[in-house]
């Protein structure tokens, strides 16, 4: 098994990216969707975020109300913190659940947004980095999510810096361009990772 770690900052295309290669074969654990799913209404997750943060954070019918948690957090280290506290160890134990129900040689990609910034690259057998230019991103953010010039400039200011996320690659895709650059590129990216994963196990074996 290959343990890959993908990142890119906000408007890189690192969603792309990650479907490309599920189409190739990869298994994908995708931090944010497991992220979502241990706090579903039910779970033990969100009975301790409510447990932490008081029951204004749910909506009517029960569900986490996701910006309401977002004001409170994002305003207040501290405060997400202690929510970070709750999820990424869920997050974790879910990932690698998925993780070990893997084929021993699958190439398993953990869609990560924040492996920079929390430093997990050394968790991965490498590291890909969806690499885009800040003003292809601020583009990206504003004329394909609707987000107004300021919100995106400031999602992008709460993440890694785009040297810093470099430093932690071993393999960058460049998607400044347009869409159709970018497939034959994550292709022979899949060939790199299967070979990467065949002298693996014979190293092993």
């Amino acid at each position: 098994m290959l343990k890959v770690g993908l990142t890119g900052g906000i408007g890189a295309g690192k969603s792309e990216v990650s479907r490309l290669l599920a189409s190739y074969g990869a298994v994908i654990v995708d931090a944010d969707k497991i992220a979502r799913e241990v706090v579903e209404p039910g779970t033990p997750g969100l009975a301790a975020v409510v447990a932490e943060f008081g029951p204004e954070i749910l909506t009517e019918d029960g569900a986490l109300d996701r910006p309401r948690l977002g004001g409170i957090v994002f305003a207040d280290p501290e405060r997400l913190k202690a929510l970070n506290a709750i999820v990424h160890p869920l997050v974790g134990a879910r990932s690698a659940e998925l993780e070990s129900a893997a084929g021993e040689d699958a190439v398993v990609v953990h869609d990560v947004p924040l492996l920079a910034e929390n430093g997990l690259a050394p968790l991965y057998d490498l590291v890909v980095v969806v690499d885009a230019a800040p003003e292809t991103q601020l583009d990206r953010l504003v004329r394909r999510r609707g987000m107004s010039e300021e919100e995106a400039r400031s999602r992008m200011a709460a993440q890694a810096g785009r040297e810093q996320r470099k430093a932690v690659a071993d393999l960058v895709i460049d998607n400044d361009g347009p869409i159709e650059a970018l497939a034959p590129q994550v292709r022979a990216v899949w060939e790199e990772l299967l070979r990467r994963e065949r002298a693996t196990r014979t190293a092993a074996g």
